[in-house]
């Protein structure tokens, strides 16, 4: 049962505020992180401060699906400073009231952004409404909050008034000072700082800093990427881009997920099994992490303008022989990580739309061929004779479309149509070429 009293109240979720993306001339947030090592001491103040963190999310979330209207983040507040004087969760106290404070206000944002997407107002897909009126106690599709487990990962953030960076070590309220191992130094001073533990047990810190904008001279003027399994990117000035190699990784991984499957809940031996799948899991998401940040860096530095084609990868994973393989390359991280680098260094980037046949059109005529197996990597054109790469081809035609330059092509109007196998069988008699 909750702590919070039963009280319901009557606020709504309104003047919700909106905020543009900042300016290039302005400066922007940006999180750097770093990875640090507790004493035994502070590892047991920061496990009873991420419970009690936890549990406050908790109480806070069950009282907002047991309400008929959503109550704020101001009546939050003062049911958790009452809930402190109460014998069954007196021991909230021991902790700092920062972090506590924040996980409120991060339940309220996370109602905000849910009722948003809901509604259309938030970039993103669209969650689908409730059948009946929209309560808050009734709000179980995709994206409502959710109640966090022991076993997840646990964060904790704190504000300018509970922490404090001096002589390489940072301070935290009630938790004592911490060394982490600084791999390149704050740009400035930081606004909030949030302890992680992910689900293997590693420590991280996470400073929120403005950096300002650079200037980088471009090489190039634009670029277009067609993205793949097997090589990653597929540049329209030739290059290639192989994926790296996951397989080894992710074979241990599927062996231990049978394993995990097959052993009694909540046992040493199941949860020992989980701290290696996990720590599999993050070696796999660091090898990724560190080839997007190197790849897109390159990319973004490179170039002046970078078009890449908007991809559908939630129809694409309903394919159950490719869907693995997909999700491990990760096209969604290399395209935010291309947008936020581009906004950095004043880059123009662009994303054409998925329904831009790229893969079905000649990028030296436009001559149209149509639909092709994926096994075919080679394509001859029948009206030019030219023969060209598929990736490389459709890279080509991301970067003409992306720059406005398709309607110079003769062939390439709206009225083009599939080009079926009795109209290839024509055209390979009249070619010239054959």
């Amino acid at each position: 049962m909750p702590f919070f009293s039963q009280t319901t109240c009557h606020t709504h979720l309104t003047n919700v505020q909106y905020f543009n993306r900042p300016m290039l001339a302005q400066a922007m947030k940006a999180r750097y992180q770093y990875r640090f090592y507790p004493t035994d001491q502070q590892q047991r103040s920061l496990a009873q401060l991420f419970g009690c963190v936890r549990v406050v999310w908790n109480d806070a979330l069950a009282v907002c699906k047991q309400s008929l209207k959503l109550p704020g983040y101001n009546k939050l507040s003062a049911m958790l400073t009452q809930a402190k004087k109460t014998e069954a969760r007196i021991w909230l106290s021991e902790v700092s009231s920062v972090p506590l404070q924040q996980s409120l206000r991060h339940l309220d944002t996370a109602y905000k952004n849910f009722f948003n997407s809901r509604n259309g107002k938030r970039k993103g897909g669209k969650v689908e409404p409730v059948t009946r009126a929209a309560l808050p106690s009734e709000s179980t599709g995709v994206g409502a909050p959710r109640f966090k487990k022991k076993t997840n990962s646990q964060s904790a953030e704190f504000t300018k008034a509970a922490f404090s960076v001096k002589d390489g070590e940072v301070y935290l309220a009630k938790i004592g000072t911490i060394k982490p191992i600084w791999s390149r130094e704050l740009p400035s001073q930081a606004s909030s700082c949030t302890v992680i533990k992910d689900c293997a047990n590693s420590y991280f810190l996470s400073f929120v800093v403005e950096v300002e904008p650079e200037q980088i001279q471009a090489k190039d003027q634009s670029v277009g990427i067609d993205l793949g399994i097997k090589t990653f990117a597929t540049m329209s000035n030739g290059e290639k881009i192989q994926a790296p190699n996951y397989s080894t990784l992710d074979r241990k991984i599927r062996k231990l997920q049978r394993k995990l499957a097959r052993q009694q809940s909540c046992s040493n031996r199941r949860n020992k099994t989980r701290l290696i799948t996990a720590k599999l899991h993050n070696q796999v998401s660091d090898i990724r992490k560190d080839f997007l940040h190197k790849l897109s860096t390159k990319i973004v530095n490179d170039n002046q303008v970078i078009v890449l084609e908007d991809l559908c990868v939630s129809g694409m994973v309903k394919n159950r022989k490719l869907a693995r393989a997909i999700s491990l390359q990760g096209w969604r991280e290399f395209r935010n990580l291309c947008e936020a680098k581009s906004e950095k260094i004043n880059r123009d980037f662009r994303v054409i739309d998925k329904w831009q046949p790229t893969s079905q059109i000649c990028s030296c005529c436009g001559f149209r061929w149509g639909k092709i197996d994926l096994s075919v990597r080679s394509i001859l054109c029948l009206s030019c004779g030219t023969e060209q790469d598929r990736d490389g081809n459709a890279a080509t035609n991301i970067e003409m479309v992306g720059m406005g330059h398709r309607h110079d092509l003769k062939r390439a109007g709206s009225d083009c149509k599939t080009v079926t196998e009795q109209r290839v069988t024509v055209n390979c008699q009249e070619s010239p070429t054959f």
